[in-house]
């Protein structure tokens, strides 16, 4: 679906595939090496009513296809939650430094995307950069974008559930 008009939750059907995700940026870089190499994004993400199943993340640099065509997307994928204190961390290395739009989903059975009750309300929690407020529909990428600067940049996402 490419359209950005959402009937309500349809954002949800956001699917997550299976991806390693590890820190590159080394605290001895300066921003002229870092920006050669990549800058780093950490997601951190918090809310989670339970530590079942996993975090799914995903990026986009542009408003097309936002946040539902993973074909579109230019990062997504899965990271473990740490059942210490129910938060967890998704780390995208090697980006160009730029804005980027940021989903997250709470992903309790691990099927891949965030799964709805039959009138399409999300039953898994969902979030987004900066926590805009979620009404009926996925927030416009300008809500939910952030600036990614060398080496690191760090946002947090408050899962919400429905």
């Amino acid at each position: 679906m490419n359209r950005r008009t959402f009937v309500p939750v349809s954002f949800c059907a956001v699917a997550f595939f299976c991806a390693t995700a590890s820190p590159c940026a080394s605290p001895h870089h300066d921003s002229n090496e870092a920006a050669a190499s990549g800058c780093t994004l950490r997601i951190h993400v918090d809310g989670f009513r339970n530590t079942k199943g996993n975090l799914g993340t995903v990026v986009f640099t542009s408003p097309e296809g936002w946040p539902e065509n993973l074909d579109k997307s230019f990062r997504h994928g899965p990271a473990p939650i740490d059942p210490s204190n129910r938060t967890a961390t998704a780390v995208w290395p090697s980006l160009p430094p730029g804005d980027y739009g940021v989903a997250a989903i709470h992903d309790e059975n691990s099927n891949h995307k965030l799964d709805r009750n039959f009138i399409g309300i999300p039953k898994e929690g969902f979030g987004f950069a900066n926590n805009p407020h979620v009404a009926l529909s996925a927030p416009p990428f300008n809500a939910a974008k952030v600036h990614v600067g060398c080496p690191a940049t760090d946002v947090t996402i408050h899962l919400q559930y429905k």
